[in-house]
């Protein structure tokens, strides 16, 4: 039996706090930006001021995935995060 995407994508979540090496900007702005398309849809808050530069970024990670249904971000999530333990594994 196929497991739920809701599930893996729980389980992803979980696991990309416990891999071996944190990632790096880039890649935690992606993580951020498909968790936020993937729970909570289009972004749809306005863009921080240029007093917050890390809000802007955060803002333009979750912004570009406009459209991007919720089912098809948590895909891109699963797969990003199983990419990163792939990745750390072989750094090792």
């Amino acid at each position: 039996m196929c497991e739920p995407i809701h599930s893996r994508f729980q389980r992803a979540v979980r696991e990309v706090t416990c891999l071996s090496r944190r990632p790096d900007n880039i890649a935690k702005l992606r993580l951020y930006g498909l968790y936020k398309q993937a729970t909570l849809g289009d972004c749809r808050s306005v863009r921080p001021g240029m007093d917050d530069p890390a809000g802007r970024f955060k803002h333009d990670a979750w912004k570009a995935l406009a459209g991007t249904s919720r089912e098809a971000a948590m895909q891109e999530y699963i797969a990003f995060v199983e990419d990163l333990k792939e990745a750390y594994s072989l750094m090792q």
